[in-house]
């Protein structure tokens, strides 16, 4: 199998989010090597590519679990299909467990149509404050993660994590998100409990984010970064139903896995 590592969501090498992208050649292997690949890549995910009856197929995983949603190993895949494995044409759709993801490429950037999260405000509990060093002021369950809004830019990078305590919540992750010094909003993106103990940069986060501050800042297209270490540059853009992402990517690798199918 053909492996790439790819930083999505960069402004060059070693910024970002990196994401492995396995080629797949004719059938799906079996869910534990595909898992056993991910665990020994060691990234927040892998994404696995099968071409079947005209069509994208995409899955990922992370070192621990199957997730039904990537941002970052999305954008990173659609790098991959245009750059080194001679897809025609600007724009691909992905068939996944999220339903049909389309990437759109104009010049460098690369354009991710996702479907926007269904986002609700619930009470900030006790257990939330147990999370952060810090206390949110706001809180939002989307259909998988739990959004902390919190005072200021400072306060997101200052933030402390209790991996135990998040833990303890229902969900893939947190997000924990505040208005921008001088971009629309910056977040940061925890989940221990798939695996992640903080994720460089999540593109799927923002189908929960962009809603919320295009609401609250009555405008449309969102200019975003994630205060990861690595940090993360992204273009957020609410339409509704879907939500658009776009960011840069840049191959780090290329390879071949040399496994035995089990």
């Amino acid at each position: 199998m053909v492996i790439y590592k790819v930083d999505a969501f960069s402004n060059g090498l070693f910024t970002g989010n990196p994401a492995g992208v396995v080629i797949l050649n004719d059938s799906w292997p079996d869910d534990k090597l595909m898992q056993n690949i991910a665990s020994e890549n060691n990234l927040a995910e892998t994404a696995f590519l099968l071409f079947n009856d005209g069509q994208w197929h995409i899955r990922w995983f992370t070192p621990a679990v199957e997730v039904e949603l990537c941002g970052h190993a999305t954008l990173a895949s659609a790098h991959v299909l245009f750059s080194h494995e001679g897809f025609a044409g600007d724009e691909i759709c992905f068939k996944s467990l999220s339903g049909d993801l389309f990437v759109r490429r104009m010049g460098e950037m690369l354009t991710l149509n996702f479907p926007t999260d269904i986002i609700t405000e619930v009470p900030v509990t006790e257990d939330m404050f147990k999370c952060f060093n810090l206390r949110p002021v706001q809180a939002w369950k989307g259909r998988t993660d739990l959004m902390l809004v919190f005072e200021n830019e400072k306060q997101i990078t200052n933030l402390v994590p209790s991996f135990e305590a998040i833990m303890l919540l229902n969900g893939r992750g947190i997000i924990a998100t505040a208005a921008g010094d001088k971009l629309d909003f910056v977040s940061r993106f925890f989940a221990p409990q798939a695996g992640v103990p903080e994720d460089p940069v999540t593109g799927s986060a923002h189908t929960t984010l962009s809603p919320y501050w295009s609401s609250r800042l009555k405008k449309t297209e969102l200019t975003a970064m994630q205060l990861s270490k690595r940090q993360g540059w992204l273009y957020c853009r609410d339409i509704g139903a879907r939500t658009e992402i776009s960011g840069r990517a840049v191959t780090y690798l290329a390879g071949e896995i040399m496994v035995e199918p089990i």
